[in-house]
């Protein structure tokens, strides 16, 4: 907001410098951006923040400074002796929930013509422009109260009468309307809006913007002056549903000073009287809905400890002293802060803190490192290492050519309905968002896989043709009776590229490039006992996926995406393959090895042999490297499973699965005598466990 320098220290005794008058107000949470020299005047460009509508004027600024400087803001004199003469006029409050108060005055015989220089001189530094004496007393007292007024030509309000109330209270209809505001435009009004009316027609869209049909012009003779109080979050959906954003419905929206609004009232009728030779007529205030002020308790512990001081008692309340809250001393240990009208932002304990802390000054406030409380050495918590932990992966990943993610922590059911979960899957228990921006935020993300879908859909459809992400952040798993979600850290990536020929392109399978990197980085955490079983999730590909366990825990899942889910994002590529993994980083970190334990390098050559068993086309091949893996040497160093096959050869319901043994001991080289016999025993130990036979 644009504040002359000159017109401030009409409200209130200034000597300082308007510089030094910018850093004091800087420094109590009202940012001077810009100081603009214009004559002999300086005007503040002042940053003020959406809580605070009250200082949206003049007098708000001037308010402010007076409890700066321990001085008093002096108002004009606003005092009026009206025409005696009686008012043929009536005001009907039909919706006293959307308009608290509605008062007005009737000034007569005016003669529209141009303001005084002074007026526009003032009215062109705050950035409005000049229209004509009337209108522009109306946009002063809205620049100098902070309150808007409207005027109205009374010989174009029909039946001597205003009318406030939605087109649903005054029509009985539910049907939209059409009406045509000042700047020409036809708007469609909703039955839920508020507008003034006269006896017949609407003749405003109230708090936003008069009507076409009683604009004062340069024939008008006698106006009658609107001021009121509409509740701000009617006006703030009426101004965003119409997209008509003004200067009025600016402050309406935000909430403007119930009281003030009748001395703005007397403060345009004066000027009008003055400017425009009007003759005024008595006021008419129609006050249906009472404002109340709130009653905060305040604790001086709190106070200090909030802001980390060691006020006195009486130095805390000399700091409130100039901010016209009615301040009643409880006991030695707390006080009651009444508000006035003009600061509802101030509604609990730490809105008074605030108050504390900028009337003492944030610059008088010493920065202090905040103290953390760490677990002691023998009882290292999980949230301790869970930092080291997700620096690990996200250099693993970033290395390894993936782009890191940062999404919201919301998803909507339509996510989850994307992936086909079971009735009874934990992960359908969301908690609800109490104020979502849209129903597709609605809910807590319950695992990351939704939010990456999105990252694919977003750019496939921006064109890009691969993909590599990944996201490490919390899920929030509901639990029923609970007020509050379990929170877990999780990792998820994905991987989408389309399966376009090319000539140096590796056609290794996606799936097996991202299941390397986990057993890296499996590795170089030092997790034992993980295993990799045929994947029961719902939406992934249930020939090319996998569930990941330690032991009977599972720490997640990794494989392709089903075709029913990624034909449902309508990808338009050929063939696209996309990979998805999740980790329950939290479920894994009690696993990770303390320590590394080494030995020498072999000495000795070793020796390799190759088997292939045909089995059960539904055994996994991991349970098959489980049993290998199982059977105790002293001489197998190593084992991997390296091909699979399936073929009418084998039968009906069966598979190849091939697999290599390394041999070595540690004192001596194997003979191959040896290393037959120790691998006839394993063999035999595994076609018994798996019921398979050695292929021919």
């Amino acid at each position: 907001m644009r504040v002359p320098f000159n017109w401030l220290k009409e409200f209130v005794e200034i000597s300082d410098a308007p510089e030094a008058l910018a850093h004091r107000l800087t420094m109590s949470g009202f940012e001077v951006e810009a100081i603009e020299r214009i004559g002999d005047d300086a005007v503040f460009e002042v940053n003020v923040t959406p809580n605070r509508p009250d200082c949206l004027s003049v007098v708000g600024i001037a308010r402010e400074v007076a409890a700066l400087y321990g001085r008093s803001v002096n108002l004009p004199d606003l005092t009026i002796v009206s025409e005696a003469k009686a008012l043929d006029f009536n005001i009907d409050v039909l919706d006293a929930e959307l308009c608290n108060r509605y008062a007005g005055r009737i000034v007569r015989n005016v003669k529209i013509g141009p303001s005084p220089a002074w007026m526009r001189e003032r009215l062109e530094k705050c950035g409005v422009r000049a229209i004509n004496n009337v209108v522009d007393v109306t946009n002063y007292v809205l620049l100098e109260f902070g309150h808007p007024l409207h005027a109205f030509d009374l010989n174009l309000l029909k039946g001597g009468r205003i009318r406030v109330g939605t087109p649903r209270s005054v029509l009985q209809s539910d049907n939209p309307m059409r009406f045509y505001t000042l700047d020409g435009e036809e708007r469609r009004i909703d039955p839920d809006m508020l507008l003034i009316w006269d006896a017949e027609v609407p003749v405003a869209v109230a708090g936003v913007m008069g009507g076409l049909n009683t604009e004062v012009k340069d024939l008008t003779t006698d106006v009658f002056i609107e001021s009121a109080y509409f509740e701000p979050t009617s006006i703030r959906r009426t101004s965003r549903t119409l997209g008509l954003k003004t200067e009025s419905s600016y402050r309406f929206e935000r909430g403007t000073d119930i009281k003030i609004m009748k001395k703005a009232l007397d403060r345009a009728a004066l000027l009008i009287k003055d400017l425009a030779q009007g003759a005024m007529y008595g006021k008419l205030d129609i006050y249906p809905k009472r404002w109340h002020p709130y009653e905060v308790k305040v604790r001086y512990s709190r106070v200090n400890h909030v802001l980390g001081l060691a006020l006195t008692h009486g130095r805390i309340l000399e700091s409130l002293q100039g901010l016209g809250l009615d301040i009643t001393e409880g006991s030695r240990e707390f006080f009651i802060v009444k508000t006035p009208p003009y600061r509802r932002d101030i509604t609990m304990e730490e809105d008074v803190i605030e108050e504390v802390a900028r009337m003492v000054g944030f610059d008088n406030i010493s920065p202090e490192l905040p103290r953390t409380a760490f677990a002691a050495d023998d009882a290292v918590s999980t949230a301790g290492k869970i930092m080291p932990l997700k620096r690990k992966i996200r250099a693993a990943f970033l290395t390894s050519g993936y782009t890191e993610t940062i999404n919201y922590s919301f998803i909507g059911k339509a996510d989850l309905d994307l992936l086909r979960l079971a009735a009874d899957d934990e992960r359908n228990v969301c908690v609800r968002v109490q104020n979502p921006l849209r129903e597709e935020d609605a809910f807590m993300r319950t695992f990351m896989l939704p939010s990456l879908i999105r990252n694919l859909a977003t750019n496939v459809a921006q064109g890009n043709r691969e993909l590599r992400l990944f996201e490490q952040a919390r899920i929030f798993l509901g639990r029923p009776g609970e007020a509050l979600p379990e929170e877990r850290e999780h990792l998820a990536a994905l991987v989408y590229r389309e399966k376009i020929k090319s000539l140096y392109r590796d056609e290794t399978p996606d799936f097996y490039h991202v299941k390397g990197l986990l057993e890296a980085l499996f590795a170089d955490m030092r997790l034992s006992g993980v295993c990799w079983k045929r994947s029961e999730e719902p939406f992934l590909h249930p020939g090319q996926s996998a569930d990941i366990f330690i032991g009977e825990s599972k720490i997640g899942f990794a494989g392709v995406l089903s075709p029913l889910v990624v034909n449902t994002l309508d990808i338009k590529a050929q063939k696209p393959s996309v990979i998805v993994v999740e980790l329950d980083l939290t479920s894994l970190m009690p696993h990770i090895g303390a320590g590394a334990d080494y030995r020498a390098i072999a000495r000795f050559p070793f020796v390799e042999r190759d088997t292939a068993l045909v089995v059960d086309a539904s055994l996994d091949a991991a349970a098959i490297l489980g049993h290998v893996r199982a059977f105790r040497s002293d001489v197998i160093e190593d084992t991997a499973i390296f091909d699979v096959y399936q073929g009418a050869s084998l039968g009906e319901g069966k598979k190849s699965v091939a697999f290599s043994v390394r041999y070595r001991a540690i004192d001596r080289t194997l003979t191959d005598d040896e290393v037959d016999a120790v691998h006839a025993e394993l063999v035999q130990h595994v076609s018994e466990k798996t019921g398979g036979h050695v292929r021919a």
